[in-house]
């Protein structure tokens, strides 16, 4: 009996811990995650988006540490390509700490709002933020142009890229190199995953592909579909909607200083000038400028902060906005544990407390750790000695 007893007891546990079989509806939620690298066009406010030679001279810029006013801090500087295009700090640190994490610029070209607080609507308007930021690279549109004018080789390839030379207009130099620097940035697109090989057994029913994706990471995204309903804001491809949301992490800065959040980011938004309601968007039809002509202030923006994407989470360490949780296993336990009394009074109701037992907090890692490509596909290129 007592033998009887005991297998019983270990068929149990085992099927406790068996990868599940997912339902029809869970394969239609999981298969709404790619397929990946996903589809993408070159973006229109930009006229150069996907020029070969403004790649070259974008990452030239971003590599290059003269734009800033102290000539020591360049674009790479916050992100890093080996700590997946962050830079592994609570809050970045250029000229002096700012108040939010580095976000990665990895598959950054998803992305239909710029920054924590999407602040900014394209690519090269937000490229354009820290090199004027006094705290990050402190420079002007002036100091950036000269140096361009100045040196002979960004001279040449800013030319080459925009067919005559620099002009004498500072700010207008000042944008055609953001957009360069958007064109270098729009490049970076993390590989395929162990979820992604998953993922496509599913769809297809190859029964044998999908065993070799881990039970743990199977429950994990049972899990993120399932009771977490994670996927409400990280959805498609991409793992985020893009949109802006309440997570329950405090919003002060430091006492008596809070971050509004998209708040603040909308009210930015709709006063620059490097907006694609303004000037410099090159699509004449100005067919990406619906979401910036339709936003509108709302006080329970007060304290959101945009969803980042999943992908390649384990090598961009620390998390949130403000670098608050350290590791991937401390943000599964804050949704497990979040207090609902720290959401913004005035905001969505969508999260609640996930109250996850130990196993499954587990689980739920194990499937984030599958969203890393691991290895990164970024080689910088070799530059040509000259440009003539």
């Amino acid at each position: 009996m007592k033998s009887v007893c005991a297998f019983l007891l270990v068929a149990a546990s085992a099927a406790a811990f068996a990868a599940p079989a997912f339902t029809e509806d869970e394969v239609r939620k999981i298969a709404a995650h790619g397929p990946w690298p996903a589809s993408w066009t070159r973006d229109p406010s930009n006229r150069v988006s996907g020029n070969a030679s403004a790649i070259d001279l974008g990452e030239r810029l971003f590599f290059e540490r003269r734009l800033s006013a102290s000539g020591q801090v360049s674009c790479s500087h916050c992100h890093l390509p080996e700590r997946n295009w962050s830079d592994g700090l609570p809050r970045a640190v250029g000229l002096e700490e700012v108040d939010r994490n580095a976000p990665s610029v990895m598959n950054v070209r998803y992305q239909h709002w710029f920054g924590w607080d999407g602040a900014h609507d394209s690519l090269w308007a937000q490229s354009i933020r820290p090199i004027v930021d006094p705290r990050e690279m402190g420079a002007s549109a002036a100091r950036a142009a000269k140096l361009v004018r100045d040196d002979r080789d960004l001279a040449c390839r800013y030319r080459r890229t925009f067919g005559a030379a620099p002009g004498a207009d500072d700010e207008k130099v000042l944008v055609d190199l953001a957009k360069a620097l958007a064109a270098f940035q729009e490049t970076l697109v993390s590989g395929r995953t162990a979820f992604d090989e998953f993922r496509d057994a599913l769809v297809r029913g190859d029964r044998s592909a999908m065993a070799r994706y881990p039970e743990a990471a199977q429950r994990g995204l049972s899990l993120f579909i399932g009771k977490g309903a994670c996927d409400l804001c990280h959805i498609g491809p991409a793992f985020t909607n893009g949109e802006f949301h309440d997570t329950g992490v405090a919003f002060f800065v430091r006492p008596g200083q809070v971050d509004p959040g998209r708040y603040g980011g909308i009210k930015k938004l709709l006063a620059d000038r490097m907006n694609l309601l303004g000037p410099y968007n090159d699509d004449p039809k100005r067919s990406t400028a619906t979401g910036t002509r339709h936003v509108s202030l709302e006080h329970r923006n007060f304290g959101e902060f945009k969803v980042p994407s999943l992908r390649n989470l384990e090598a961009s360490a620390p998390y949130m906005h403000n670098g608050s949780l350290a590791t991937l296993r401390d943000v599964v336990k804050h949704y497990s544990e979040i207090n609902p009394d720290r959401l913004h009074s005035d905001g969505e109701q969508i999260l609640k407390p996930l109250h996850l037992a130990q196993g499954e907090i587990d689980d739920l890692t194990a499937f984030l750790e599958t969203l890393s490509d691991r290895g990164g596909n970024y080689h910088r290129r070799p530059f040509p000695e000259d440009c003539n």
